[in-house]
């Protein structure tokens, strides 16, 4: 039996919510991450860094570049959640590769709410830094007729995040699938890197459109408030 149904067997309905395949296998893999932090951190020096420190700062140290880059100054508040979003994006693409668990990010559900949350925090962080009312000012600015506008546009935008992320890894299961049927089992190997590296340039993209859209948010803010 494989762990794809071994999954299926603990699903349970909690209420009017059903527990799925697609939600045991986000938890599975956040359960794995935290794991996985909890291993790279607890033995931290200063003194004596090892290797794997040494590499974990690294990734840091690149993580912050990319979001000084987009957003300057804001590096410190941005990169618990664009680099947890990295993280969780990258791991949820690649854990289809293990035999009998699927991708959950090639389930819309999954994706719709990663884009929901983006949406969430674009606008908590732009609401953090001056308050609601300076925030929201660069809406109405600078004429009220916009704000139809700059509404729809959060709304479409946050559609095509989701819908991005879940076309894309679709396609990559169903190109996989077909080049198997042709060509059998004799190609696994290139497949596979074509698994991987595609895997990682969509985490890298969509968190790469959360920045901006974060970075965006911040960006405006700060213009109104010069004005």
């Amino acid at each position: 039996m494989g762990k794809l149904e071994l999954l299926q067997l603990f699903a349970f309905d909690l209420g009017p919510v059903h527990i799925g395949v697609t939600v045991l296998t986000t938890w599975l893999l956040m359960a794995l991450l935290a794991g996985l932090a909890w291993l790279g951190t607890r033995r931290l020096s200063v003194d004596a860094p090892t290797r794997a420190q040494s590499a974990l700062e690294g990734a840091v140290l690149a993580l912050e570049a990319a979001i000084e880059g987009a957003a300057p100054g804001h590096a410190p508040r941005l990169l618990p959640f664009i680099g947890t979003l990295w993280l969780f994006i990258a791991g949820a693409n690649l854990i289809g590769l293990v035999p009998g668990l699927s991708s959950p990010s090639g389930d819309l559900n999954l994706t719709v709410a990663l884009a929901l949350l983006v949406f969430v925090s674009v606008h908590w962080y732009g609401i953090r830094i001056d308050g609601l009312k300076q925030y929201l000012r660069h809406y109405v600015d600078p004429n009220p007729i916009l704000l139809p506008f700059h509404v729809i546009g959060e709304i479409t935008r946050t559609v095509a995040l989701a819908v991005r992320l879940f076309g894309n890894m679709m396609s990559l299961e169903l190109a996989a699938l077909l080049v198997l049927l042709v060509a059998g089992f004799l190609a696994p190997v290139p497949l596979l890197m074509l698994h991987i590296v595609e895997a990682l340039v969509q985490a890298y993209i969509f968190g790469m459109l959360a920045l901006v859209y974060v970075a965006g948010a911040l960006q405006s803010h700060e213009l109104v408030k010069s004005n």
